[in-house]
């Protein structure tokens, strides 16, 4: 039994009902391109709304980090990974948590409790030492010298404001060496495996913190790093996870592993994040903006290494590892099955694009090669041509010619400081979302959603949205391009329904009992057994997790902005509320 299922049966035997991962892309979040943690999703529980299974949860999570992806090659980055968590809201709280998480490390996975180290919260002028929590794990056996405490790494907050609380870090000591009597959490030999929020605070604007009505538990384990802890490696890419990969790569491109380690990682890593995004059913496609042009990066970084491995880049090598990524992962997530020729479709387009792109690099290249390349030259044919740093710096040296590598890095540098400042600023995550205005859009795409199937056709279908302060974007399958009087109609009907001021209704019951009822439901996979179905008047009503008005006319008027192509077959509206 692997991990992931050892973890699941230990939690459910302990009261827990599993829950579905949540897709890759998240649904009417604008704060974060892709779930990042496996607490996410559950964001609106853990601010007080009630989850249809109960109070005791706990799953699996597809997660994807961003902030990784010029990381990948060592040892241990990846920007797709697994998380587990198990979740209290208000079910229990510090004592089951350290007691379970204590129990399933020693117990489940036979770690011996001397390989174990902790940290808990050291105090500070507004929440005390957690005492409780470091005296429960003395209880249990960690001894005194494994028991740390941190201020700063010790207190989890959702952001300047709102939920808050202390946390408990859970290390083990990967090494051979005599293990230490005191734990040094600077000792990079033991490495954290489980991080336990205690979300018992909030914090008001000016930092004042008090209790929370309901206290919440908010667990996460990686999975890639545990396994490798649990299998004794020092590289991730060498655990039980990812071998089968590094082994099909050798056969592909007839090179070892040793050696060429940082290219092997990078091609693996590459193609199952990519896998996981084009399989989403969000229909994410390469492109230059958003959750695109991360997937366009990743492909386009894979193809670049797998050349530099002597691949065969216009071979099938791509498809055969994203074959082997399918299968390994299908009996979890089955929307990789479903949509596997999707995926290969995707991956085979943009080698396709990236060739040409490298042929106008080349170009390009030939144009400014007859004197040494300063860092200008150098960065506009990176950002315009997509054309890589290191092949400009190979054909450079062919040419016997200089290029500007440090001034490069230094523009670069300063490119992904404005990013990551951008980035920052319209994917912010956390606890932040779900605002009075975007709480009105959300409501808003039932209705656009209902008045499509009236004014284009009944067989209309949400493919996707996004939301945040300003607008709201809606994906939706239709095979023409709207004509304005469709476009009219829709707006017309959308208002219409806001004017009339419809009662917002909320109701839980079965999934199958929702889908007899006629109610819409963009996934239905991802959705529990026991669901929450929104109702507004007689016009709409679907399977959604809200949050949602309680009456239409709250929404303000609705005005259709843009209709445009997002891929074949895939329309989408931008829309505002006035």
């Amino acid at each position: 039994m692997n991990l992931k299922d050892k973890y699941i049966e230990f939690f459910v035997s302990k009261g827990h009902v599993q829950i579905p991962s949540a897709p890759i892309v998240p649904e009417n979040d604008p704060s974060v391109l892709f779930n990042t943690a496996g607490m996410q999703p559950l964001i609106p529980y853990l601010m007080g709304q009630k989850h249809p299974l109960g109070d005791m949860l706990c799953d699996y999570q597809k997660c994807m980090r961003t902030t990784d992806l010029d990381e990948v090659g060592d040892k241990t980055h990846h920007t797709f990974f697994e998380m587990l968590g198990n979740w209290s809201l208000g079910a229990y709280f510090k004592k089951e948590s350290i007691t379970w998480s204590f129990e399933f490390l020693t117990k489940a996975l036979e770690i011996p409790v001397n390989r174990l180290g902790v940290t808990v919260f050291g105090g500070d002028d507004k929440v005390p030492f957690d005492k409780e929590a470091h005296d429960l794990w003395l209880n249990l056996g960690i001894s005194e010298g494994h028991i740390a405490s941190t201020v700063e790494d010790n207190f989890w907050a959702a952001g300047e404001t709102g939920p808050c609380g202390t946390d408990t870090e859970i290390f083990y000591f990967r090494s051979e060496d005599e293990i230490p009597e005191v734990f040094d959490t600077e000792d990079e030999r033991w490495v954290e495996i489980w991080n336990n929020v205690f979300m018992e605070f909030i914090r008001d604007e000016n930092g004042n913190i008090s209790y929370l009505p309901k206290k919440n538990i908010d667990t996460g384990m990686g999975v890639e790093r545990v396994v490798a802890v649990l299998e004794g490696k020092t590289d991730n890419y060498t655990s039980s996870l990812w071998i089968d990969v590094i082994k099909k790569i050798e056969e592909i491109s007839g090179k070892k592993y040793e050696g060429n380690e940082k290219a092997f990682r990078i091609i693996a890593d590459h193609i199952r994040t990519a896998t996981f995004i084009a399989a989403d059913n969000a229909g994410i496609k390469p492109s230059n903006k958003d959750q695109g042009y991360i997937l366009r990066r990743l492909i386009r970084r894979m193809i670049r290494y797998a050349k530099k491995l002597d691949i065969d880049v216009n071979s099938d090598f791509d498809i055969e590892l994203a074959k082997l990524i399918i299968d390994k992962y299908k009996s979890y997530y089955e929307e990789l099955d479903k949509n596997k020729e999707v995926v290969f479709e995707v991956l085979t387009n943009e080698k396709v694009k990236f060739n040409r792109t490298l042929e106008k690099g080349l170009k390009e290249f030939e144009k400014v090669s007859n004197k040494d390349i300063d860092a200008d030259t150098a960065f506009h044919l990176y950002d315009t041509f997509g054309f890589p740093i290191e092949l400009t710096m190979e054909l450079g040296e062919e040419k016997g010619i200089k290029v500007d590598y440090a001034g490069f890095k230094s523009k670069f540098k300063a490119h992904q400081e404005l990013s990551r400042i951008s980035s920052e600023g319209k994917f912010k995550g956390g606890l932040a979302g779900n605002s009075e205005i975007e709480t009105r859009y959300h409501t808003a795409t039932h209705l656009l959603n209902a008045a499509l199937k009236i004014t284009v056709s009944k067989d209309v279908h949400q493919r996707g949205s996004n939301i945040n302060e300003e607008r709201m974007r809606f994906d939706f399958n239709c095979d023409h391009k709207l004509t304005d009087e469709e476009i009219k109609n829709t707006e017309d009907l959308v208002n219409k329904w806001i004017d009339e001021d419809l009662t917002v209704t909320k109701e839980e019951m079965t999934k199958e009992e929702a889908i007899n009822s006629g109610a819409e439901c963009m996934f239905i996979e991802k959705y529990p057994d026991i669901v929450t179905v929104y109702s507004i008047g007689d016009v709409s009503k679907e399977l959604c997790g809200g949050p949602h008005v309680s009456h239409t006319k709250e929404i303000g008027k609705f005005k259709i902005t843009k209709e445009e192509s997002v891929s074949s077959g895939i329309r989408r509206i931008k829309a505002i509320i006035e």
